[in-house]
């Protein structure tokens, strides 16, 4: 493997901080860019760390100097405008811009599984996909005009121990240690792949200083898709409890709260499942190794070794509570 300079714009997020540890470990010369604000995930002790708000161009400049890198990984654009705002600064002095879009671009629902990278881009429901699929086009224009250098890859639900996957995140299994139901969409069966960032990683820091990648979008993902009832049972076995679902509608829950609704129905109320053989050719051998019950244990374990981690959103308790009261169906 050819050692490269790498710029992570970003590098302490979930996903993030799990890419610069591999690229690091894979012996890259890695540097982040971010606020360094993050308490979660502290900078890599081996990566370089420049600090500023990505969102601001002098200071970017002025962090970053006239450096030139091999490649930069931008986990931190979301619209159009930003991205632009990090070719304008780098598309001249890398050679290859890897930009992280999201899995939940394809179309939503899926006309057929699984979801292979010619999947057709559509999400009516959600505005922060429909975001990155103009992100996506913007550079898919910018590789056939000008010969751009890019790459994206699309994540689907990439999780590690400080992130439970549910909204609330804690909250959700706080409820099942107090004895309260906890709120499932739809009736719970719908197949939901996760993947644990340390696997999304090993395959990332392959399209790295790859010209085969160049021009190309790639999803990486887990091969396990359990339903999303299985989920939160291997979160509750984790926890030590036994968990009581109470399912409601994706729609129902929508009617109450238009973010949580959005994030449902333009994307977790689908099944979706993945076909990896595009990722796999770039990274020979690479599959992935932590299934969700041993991430589910990483979750409820880090968690408990710290009483401030655990930390609820009393908001959604109270919004988890009216649904239950609404949709519970108590049988004798």
């Amino acid at each position: 493997m050819t050692s490269s300079s790498v710029l992570f714009i970003g590098g302490t997020g979930v996903i993030s901080s799990a890419c610069v540890a591999e690229s690091v470990a894979q012996g890259h010369r890695v540097t982040i860019l971010n606020r360094g604000t993050s308490t979660t995930h502290p900078p890599h002790p081996e990566a370089e760390s420049l600090q500023a708000d990505v969102r601001d161009a002098a200071a970017v400049r002025a962090a970053v100097g006239g450096r030139d890198f091999d490649v930069v990984v931008d986990f931190l654009s979301f619209i159009p405008d930003q991205v632009q705002q990090q070719l304008d600064e780098f598309a001249d002095r890398t050679g290859q811009y890897v930009f992280i879009s999201s899995a939940s671009a394809y179309q939503t629902p899926p006309s057929r599984l699984p979801v292979t990278e010619s999947t057709p881009l559509r999400n009516p429901f959600w505005a922060y996909s429909r975001n990155k699929i103009a992100c996506e086009d913007l550079l898919v224009r910018g590789y056939r005009d000008d010969n751009l250098p890019m790459t994206i890859v699309r994540p689907s639900h990439t999780y590690d121990h400080t992130l439970p996957p549910f909204e609330g995140h804690w909250t959700v299994i706080e409820r099942m240690r107090q004895g309260k139901p906890v709120v499932v969409h739809g009736d719970g069966t719908s197949l939901w792949t996760i993947t644990h960032h340390t696997d999304f990683a090993r395959a990332f820091v392959g399209l790295l200083g790859r010209r085969e990648a160049i021009g190309e979008a790639f999803h990486i993902t887990g091969d396990e898709a359990p339903a999303w009832n299985r989920i939160y049972t291997d979160i509750a076995e984790a926890a030590g409890v036994e968990p009581h679902l109470v399912h409601v509608p994706s729609d129902a829950i929508a009617a109450v709260d238009e973010e949580f609704g959005d994030s449902l129905l333009g994307d977790k109320t689908h099944s979706m499942v993945f076909d990896n053989t595009k990722i796999r050719t770039l990274v020979p051998g690479w599959t992935a190794r932590v299934p969700f019950r041993q991430g589910a244990q990483e979750i409820v374990d880090w968690h408990d070794a710290d009483p401030a981690r655990r930390v609820g959103d009393e908001r959604l308790d109270a919004l988890y509570d009216d649904l239950v009261t609404r949709f519970r169906v108590d049988r004798a």
